[in-house]
């Protein structure tokens, strides 16, 4: 099957209508990046600010035409807010923005998810400390800023980082530093930011930290695939991404999304985890499917990506993160810790074996 060509895509992009004076899409210069990598396409659509909240209808319609076309297995396409300053500045302030440099810090791997609710943050939290008991200096980065769950999962619930009057210093437990926006607010406090409010937030946590010397960053990403993941993958100078998903058909229809987020902007893809993967009964030992079986790996498969392995779904794995002593250092000769023990090795392999590098930014329009 041939390839797909970006002429093929424009083309088929031109006959989606903005929505605006009946204009299409390309016309209208909103399509600003295309990516085709082995038949899966992600693409951006800029749009002015105002008219964000309409326009999904619009962004789907695009992303259902390419899929349409011959050759083209998956399709992301990601509707961002265009802002006076790119509408202004020459292509060549354009090619690129500052990444925040964490030069004490080895490696930094994001854990995502498309959706909420898959125990991205559990897992996480799991890696972390697994990778802290095979001996690697490990921080957590909480990045989930409306929904940051690691001050409970690492049990720093009510406690504050202090500081050296330069910098902040980082809490720290289970041989894990932790640092999340979680500390400086009340628990059932909702964060009510803008975009810029929480990235301004983000950069700060990073910059300001006495992190140290590590190892191993764990970044424990916001759910799908909106304006934090993408500003955060190009920031931050990502050595690769994991991502979580559960079996279920909705489920993995957002991993696609996550994972081409990622290869959009040349983040490594480390593997896929499929989490709650089956259910062991503790009285026979029966193993049942509760949520479906394998999805996660022949997605894995499909996108060309990694399978990493199987998490089961088991009441103590809640229990334990709930309780602020995550399973691997609640229960670490456990089956539940060696299948995370497992995982982080495999994580630190896969790292070991490709050179660290920061993710190459597109942010210019379509080559012809």
């Amino acid at each position: 099957m041939a390839e797909i060509t970006q002429q093929q895509i424009v083309a088929t992009l031109k006959t989606i209508d903005s929505g605006t004076a009946s204009i299409d899409i390309v016309a209208r210069g909103w399509v600003k990046d295309i990516l085709i990598k082995d038949g899966h396409v992600t693409l951006t659509l800029a749009v002015p600010a105002k008219l964000g909240p309409q326009l999904e209808p619009v962004r789907a319609a695009a992303e259902r035409a390419v899929h349409a076309l011959p050759g083209v297995l998956s399709v992301t396409a990601v509707l961002t807010a265009e802002t006076a300053r790119e509408k202004t500045a020459p292509p060549a302030q354009k090619s690129g923005r500052e990444v925040i440099a964490l030069p004490s810090v080895k490696y930094i791997v994001a854990v995502a998810s498309g959706k909420g609710g898959v125990g991205k943050s559990t897992t996480a939290t799991n890696l972390a400390v697994a990778l802290a008991r095979q001996g690697r200096k490990v921080a957590m980065f909480d990045a989930d800023i409306f929904g940051p769950s690691q001050p409970r999962m690492f049990g720093l619930s009510g406690r504050k980082p202090s500081s050296d009057g330069k910098r902040v210093i980082p809490l720290e437990n289970h041989g894990v530093k932790v640092m999340s926006i979680g500390f400086m607010i009340a628990e059932d406090a909702p964060i009510v930011w803008r975009g810029p409010m929480v990235m301004g937030a983000l950069e700060q946590m990073l910059r300001d930290v006495e992190w140290g010397d590590i190892d191993v960053m764990i970044v424990d990403m916001p759910p799908g695939t909106g304006d934090t993941q993408l500003t955060m993958s190009q920031r931050v100078p990502l050595a690769g991404a994991v991502i979580v998903s559960t079996p279920q058909d909705i489920a993995l229809l957002d991993t696609r999304k996550g994972l081409n987020m990622f290869r959009k902007v040349e983040v490594p893809i480390l593997g896929v985890i499929e989490n709650m993967s089956y259910y062991v009964c503790p009285k026979c030992g029966n193993r049942d499917h509760i949520f479906d079986h394998g999805g996660a790996h022949r997605t894995a498969d499909e996108l060309g990506a990694d399978f990493l392995g199987e998490i089961p779904l088991d009441l103590k794995i809640r229990l334990t993160s709930d309780g602020g002593t995550p399973i691997v250092a609640a229960e670490p000769d456990s089956p539940h810790a060696q299948v995370y023990l497992a995982l982080a090795q495999k994580i630190w392999d896969k790292l070991g074996a490709q050179q660290k590098m920061a993710p190459v930014i597109s942010m210019g329009g379509i080559k012809s």
